[in-house]
């Protein structure tokens, strides 16, 4: 059975650095890179056009849409298929529990779901360091991020983790244990 794995949390919680561990620490770990059609940062994401995402609607190949800074954001059937290829798990990053349920529902494969998290002084430190330029966005989008959690609490997680006391590398050693353990049972 094929393996991924689904970071959730607020923006600067973490997802990057923990995704540049687990894929230090095993060259099975991917990145998943979102389709982004819109502008502004580009690193880390495939580009897209309108008429690509039209496509991909229409052949019912959109497994989670978001809309977010002005962006469409799009984890996508034939970028988890490629993703997944070889027997890679691809890291998925996501920030809505809508898109949680989207993917582990309409993408059959075993997901380690994992909850990272940090404080809004800790986003409001971090979004800058990193580069963005909209921090203040960033830090609705923890808030939103609080509310979406705070609607869900019945949420399953494999693992949670708070960014602000755990380090990147115990993090995703953490992560890699349990996708060891998921492994051995399918």
């Amino acid at each position: 059975m094929r393996q991924g794995i689904l970071l959730y949390g607020p923006p600067a919680a973490g997802k990057d650095t923990i995704t540049a561990a687990l894929t230090e620490l095993d060259g099975r770990y991917v990145p998943f890179t979102r389709l982004k059609i819109g502008t502004g940062k580009t690193k880390g994401y495939r580009m897209g056009t309108p008429e690509q995402l039209a496509a991909l609607e229409a052949r019912g190949d959109v497994i989670y849409r978001n809309d977010r800074y002005g962006n469409i954001y799009v984890v996508d059937r034939p970028g988890l298929d490629q993703a997944m290829e070889g027997g890679s798990a691809p890291v998925v990053h996501l920030g809505q529990m809508a898109g949680m349920e989207q993917v582990t529902t309409l993408f059959p494969a075993h997901w380690v779901r994992v909850l990272l998290w940090c404080s809004k002084e800790t986003t409001a430190r971090r979004s800058p360091q990193r580069g963005d330029t909209d921090t203040t966005a960033r830090l609705t989008a923890w808030d939103a991020t609080q509310a979406d959690l705070a609607t869900h609490p019945r949420a399953q997680w494999e693992l949670r983790v708070d960014t602000d006391t755990t380090a990147p590398r115990e993090a995703a050693q953490r992560i890699d244990d349990i996708v060891r353990t998921m492994s051995r049972r399918s």
